[in-house]
């Protein structure tokens, strides 16, 4: 089985591209983030056309996301346990979806992005961090043995090689120690992030501005990831970022990140026959 997630940054002017993709990667479950669109308003076709069923949680026309599988869909939950809203009154957002998928529980996560330093939406990022953190520690003290996936956007660069060139971000999120705590606490407790060993930095994003040539320029971070707990780690075979996807006319500012498990090879299904 292979996982991808990928922010595409609104699925209704990326559905050709989402499509396209799909048949060369031919991936079993694919997360998305960023769908930017209602329910009613969600492409569903695109997938189910190709044999997935999806599920799609979007409220507004900015936020969303959602899951599509061919390897099953069930129980399907909207928000993780906790899961804390923004503003006064604080209302929900549409960041949170998982589903049962062959077997594992797989996540779709878009983390806020904190704005600035000394905005309320950076708090909220945090208490967000945290109480995903509180719902996994209880997800595996309830079941040790529980396969399950965190993947999606998570606006943390983690380690200074996730980003171009730390000095840019002086004073900005993404960067800030007690966003990187957060998501360490989040490997702490016990899912540990399982791309990097196969696509090691620097110089390995999935994430690239669209201003400046950033992605030409190599100017990119790493911000999206797939965390897996224990049983499910044990079972990761290859990982890989499609940097491709970022090229070309209509890409989204994200790549997406494939792991593969059980033997399968995290690479979409064209770049494994190129290097058949």
């Amino acid at each position: 089985m292979r996982i991808a997630t990928w922010n595409v940054n609104s699925a209704r002017a990326r559905v050709e591209r989402i499509g396209a993709w799909l048949d060369r990667s031919d991936v079993d479950v694919l997360a998305i983030q960023e769908t930017k669109a209602r329910d009613d308003q969600f492409p569903a076709s695109v997938f189910t056309d190709r044999g997935y069923e999806v599920a799609h949680h979007g409220l507004s026309q900015w936020n969303g996301v959602a899951i599509a599988s061919r390897v099953g869909l069930e129980d399907v939950r909207i928000g993780f346990p906790g899961q804390p809203g923004y503003g006064d009154p604080e209302e929900a957002e549409a960041r949170a979806i998982g589903a049962t998928c062959g077997g594992v529980q797989v996540w779709s996560l878009y983390v806020p992005n904190g704005r600035e330093i000394d905005h309320p939406h950076y708090a909220y990022k945090l208490r967000w961090l945290e109480a995903l953190r509180e719902a996994g520690t209880a997800a595996l003290a309830a079941d040790p043995d529980a396969q399950i996936a965190y993947v999606g956007d998570f606006n943390i660069a983690p380690q200074n090689d996730d980003v171009w060139d730390m000095a840019a971000f002086d004073g900005l999120t993404h960067v800030t120690e007690p966003e990187r705590e957060a998501f360490r606490a989040l490997v702490k407790a016990g899912f540990d992030e399982v791309v990097r060993d196969h696509a090691p930095g620097p110089g390995v994003y999935t994430y690239w501005d669209y201003k400046g040539l950033a992605f030409p320029k190599r100017r990119g971070m790493r911000i999206d990831f797939v965390l897996a707990s224990p049983a499910l780690r044990a079972r990761v075979s290859g990982a890989s970022v499609d940097r491709e996807e970022r090229k070309g006319k209509g890409a989204s500012d994200h790549a997406p990140v494939i792991v593969g498990f059980d033997g399968e090879e995290g690479l979409p299904r064209d770049k494994k026959k190129e290097e058949a």
